[in-house]
């Protein structure tokens, strides 16, 4: 017997629960299909258990720098990754929880457990429930992959099985030194291991500017991470200590031996198992649903939301997703996701926040453009807090006056960023943040005296 519905969401992550609210909201009947656990990876595997264990990382290291701030400390800080990993575990399932509880929440709403497959444009399978829906919507998200040699054969951590670790590991070597592999390499070097990072690219965050890469690299590596970069042959063995991580690089030791492997070296769609053929949907050589502007597939029944369309693998370029799904179906509206701004940042300590273009991508524009600096070391809050690394740097349309980008590698960044976005997206020039006036003692207070001090981009 067949299983009617308004709208049929696959994957209840970030976007799914809240169009599936907006839809019950309508009046609309909605089947709500998720094969594992709701909140996708942002709550699971993502964002939230990663930065409470981030939030512990930091806890030990100010700990370990008592002295410096006229703390005294009586014997050795250590880590007790049990008591870590129970903390996480535990902000994970309260906020599973409350997702739990507002999808029952939902007159309408069906939540329906197991894996979903297209039988039809508007026909899923999901066991032996057979559902219809004049709408489908896709927000199935993505997993870790890996291209490294010889993965198969030695026991690697991916950013999902790492996250399940109850002893300490005594070295980790990160294959990818990109965001990820960056943010467990520190986290884990605070934790008291022993940390290398392999990357095969010239520099770590090879896409951001150079001065961010490089600044970057000199914070981690005071404290203690090594570095192996242009590492153009990686390959995975077993050892007796271990794994052992061949480099082929460049200079230095041509292997790593670790206790530990993680493998950060990308993501991809949960899409091969879909039988996204049956809807008309049509897939990129990667395997990321096609997508117009309005998120709209191939198939005039179905539109995908999040990581698996390939427009931004973030929680709130997912969130975005849905916004753009919701009011253009049910609010007469015309959102875009070509309207949206670059918007990203690596949780490292401190953070890097990066909006718009990049410095590099500006020179490449040829646009005549105006460029603003300034290191945390000379802004006050930072220095109050005992903690200067890193810069401020703002971009600007020598013709237009409209900001084109902008990075902060400092404390705060990724929060004081936001007045130069809200700037970009309100399509002002930048004398609104250059003659704003901030609360002090702040880092955000510093934007406006780095606008009333821009420089030609020589």
């Amino acid at each position: 017997m067949t299983e009617r519905y308004d709208a049929i969401i696959i994957g209840a992550g970030q976007a799914g629960p809240a169009l599936a609210a907006r839809l019950n909201a309508a009046g609309q009947t909605v089947a709500l299909v998720e094969r594992k656990l709701v909140g996708g990876t942002c709550v699971n595997v993502g964002c939230t258990p990663t930065k409470a264990m981030v939030a512990s990382a930091h806890a030990a290291h100010i700990a370990r720098r008592g002295n410096d701030y006229g703390v005294r400390l009586k014997g050795t800080v250590c880590v007790d990754l049990e008591a870590v990993m129970a903390r996480k575990n535990g902000i994970v399932e309260a906020s599973r929880k409350g997702l739990l509880s507002w999808i029952g929440s939902m007159e309408h709403c069906t939540l329906i457990q197991g894996q979903a497959a297209f039988e039809s444009p508007t026909t899923v399978r999901v066991g032996d429930r057979l559902l219809e829906g004049a709408r489908i919507f896709l927000n199935v998200g993505a997993r870790p992959m890996s291209t490294v040699e010889g993965h198969e054969g030695v026991p690697a951590l991916t950013s999902t099985t790492i996250l399940q670790l109850r002893e300490l590991p005594q070295h980790l070597a990160v294959v990818g030194g990109s965001f990820i592999g960056l943010e467990f390499a520190q986290m884990f070097r605070r934790f008291g291991s022993e940390v290398t990072v392999v990357e095969r690219n010239p520099r770590i965050i090879s896409r951001q500017d150079e001065d961010a890469s490089s600044e970057l690299q000199a914070i981690m590596e005071a404290e203690g991470v090594k570095f192996r970069t242009h590492a153009n042959c990686i390959q995975l063995h077993n050892s007796e200590r271990g794994i052992r991580v061949s480099l082929d690089c460049e200079q230095g030791e041509p292997e790593v031996e670790a206790s530990h492997v993680l493998l950060a070296t990308g993501r991809k769609p949960n899409t091969d198992d879909l039988n996204l053929r049956a809807a008309g949907v049509q897939m990129d050589a990667h395997g990321f649903v096609v997508t117009d502007e309005h998120l709209r597939t191939t198939s005039p029944t179905v539109w995908a939301m999040g990581d698996c369309n390939g427009r931004g693998a973030f929680t709130h370029t997912s969130w975005n997703d849905y916004e753009i799904v919701a009011d253009n179906l049910l609010d007469g509206g015309t959102r875009s996701a070509a309207d949206r701004i670059p918007a990203y940042a690596l949780f490292s300590d401190p953070p890097l926040a990066h909006i718009g273009m990049t410095e590099s991508e500006v020179r490449q524009s040829g646009k005549p453009a105006l460029i603003g600096n300034r290191p945390m070391s000379r802004v006050g809050r930072a220095v109050e807090k005992g903690e200067s690394s890193g810069f401020m740097k703002v971009l600007v349309d020598a013709e237009s006056r409209r900001i084109l980008g902008a990075t902060i590698l400092g404390v705060g960044g990724d929060e004081a960023i936001h007045s130069l976005l809200t700037c970009m997206y309100s399509r002002q020039t930048y004398d609104l943040v250059a003659t704003a006036v901030h609360i002090h003692p702040t880092v955000a207070e510093l934007l406006p005296t780095i606008l009333q001090e821009l420089k030609p981009l020589a």
